[in-house]
C-alpha cells in the first residue's frame, strides 16, 4: 500500500507542473517574463529560506567551493528555462508548451550520450525520429506542407529551445554531482538565480513588472507550489520510486494541461495536438522501453531531476 502511495507524488507534481504551464499561458502579455520570473524566485527563496537558510549557513564550507556551479545551474533552470517559457506563452498554446517539456527526457538521454558519453540506445534513436515526426505535425497544426508557406510560431522553437536547456540542466546536475543535500542545492541555485536575473528585472518596463489582484495569484502558485511543494514531490517520488519511473509520468504533463487549457483558457484541443503530441510522447516512451545499446555496451539513463 506504501509503495502505491508512493505513486501520488510524481503525479501530483505532475498536476501542479501542468498547472503552471498554464499560468504561464495566463501570464503572458499581463506581466513581463523577466519580472514574473523575478518574483516568483523572490516567492520561493523568502519561503525556503524559513528551513533551508540555517542548514544552509551551517553547510557554508562546502557549499562555497561551488558557488559557481550553483550559479550556472540556477541560470538554466530557474532564470533561462522559465523565461523562455514565459516568451513561448506568449505565441503558442498551453498544449503545445506541455508536449515540448515531456520531451525533457529523450533530450537528457540525447544530451548525455554527447556530454557524459553514454551509449546511445535504439529507443534513443528510434524515438527521437518519432518524436520528431510528432514534433512537426503538432506545430504545423496536421499540415507539413504548410510550414514551409507559413513557417511557425515563435512559441514552439522557443519552448524546444526551453526543453533542451532543462536537459542540459539534468546532465550538469549528474555530473557535478555536487556534495550537497537536495534542498540546500534548490536553495543556492535560486539565490544564485534571483540575483541574476535582478538586472533583467529592473530592466523591464514599470507597467510590465506592477503588482496587481491578476499578478499576485500567478506568482504566488509560481513562486510557491510551482518552485517549492513541486520539486519536494518530485524529489521525494525519486527517492521511493526511481528516476525512470518517474520519467514516465512526464507524458501525463500533455495531458493535465490539455484539461487545464480547455477548461480555465477555452483553448480548443484539436486532432493534430492529439496524434502529433501522441507521437512525440511515444518517442519518449520509447527511450524507456528499448534500452538495447547500438554497440553493445550496457546503456545508462540519467536521472531526470527537477
Amino acid at each position: 500500500m506504501k509503495n502505491k502511495l508512493a505513486f501520488l507524488y510524481p503525479l501530483i507534481a505532475i498536476i501542479l507542473w501542468s498547472g503552471n504551464v498554464i499560468v504561464s499561458r495566463m501570464s503572458a502579455h499581463t506581466i513581463g517574463p523577466e519580472a514574473i520570473t523575478f518574483y516568483r524566485l523572490l516567492f520561493a527563496v523568502l519561503l525556503m529560506s524559513t528551513f533551508v537558510a540555517a542548514p544552509a549557513w551551517r553547510s557554508r564550507a562546502v557549499i562555497w567551493p561551488h558557488l559557481g556551479q550553483f550559479a550556472i545551474l540556477g541560470f538554466l533552470a530557474m532564470c533561462l528555462f522559465q523565461s523562455l517559457s514565459y516568451l513561448a506563452a506568449e505565441s503558442t498554446t498551453a498544449t503545445n508548451m506541455a508536449v515540448f517539456t515531456a520531451l525533457t527526457p529523450l533530450l537528457t538521454v540525447a544530451l548525455s550520450a554527447v556530454v557524459l558519453k553514454d551509449t546511445p540506445t535504439i529507443g534513443m534513436v528510434g524515438g527521437g525520429i518519432l518524436s520528431l515526426v510528432g514534433l512537426i505535425y503538432l506545430v504545423s497544426a496536421g499540415d507539413p506542407g504548410a510550414l514551409v508557406q507559413n513557417g511557425i510560431h515563435l512559441g514552439d522553437p522557443l519552448m524546444l529551445i526551453a526543453a533542451m536547456v532543462y536537459a542540459l540542466y539534468g546532465v550538469l546536475l549528474k555530473r557535478w554531482n555536487l556534495p550537497v543535500a537536495g534542498w540546500q542545492s534548490t536553495y543556492m541555485q535560486a539565490i544564485c538565480a534571483l540575483t541574476i536575473m535582478f538586472p533583467a528585472f529592473l530592466a523591464t518596463p514599470a507597467p510590465m513588472r506592477s503588482l496587481n489582484a491578476e499578478t499576485l495569484p500567478l506568482i504566488a502558485y509560481a513562486g510557491g507550489l510551482a518552485s517549492v511543494v513541486l520539486p519536494f514531490l518530485w524529489i521525494r517520488g525519486v527517492q521511493i520510486l526511481g528516476p525512470s519511473r518517474c520519467a514516465a509520468f512526464m507524458n501525463l504533463l500533455p495531458v493535465f494541461t490539455a484539461l487545464g487549457a480547455i477548461t480555465m483558457l477555452g483553448e480548443p484541443v484539436h486532432l493534430y495536438h492529439v496524434i502529433g503530441g501522441g507521437l512525440a510522447l511515444t518517442g519518449v516512451a520509447c527511450v524507456e522501453i528499448f534500452r538495447r545499446p547500438l554497440r553493445g555496451a550496457p546503456p545508462v539513463v540519467p536521472e531526470i531531476v527537477d
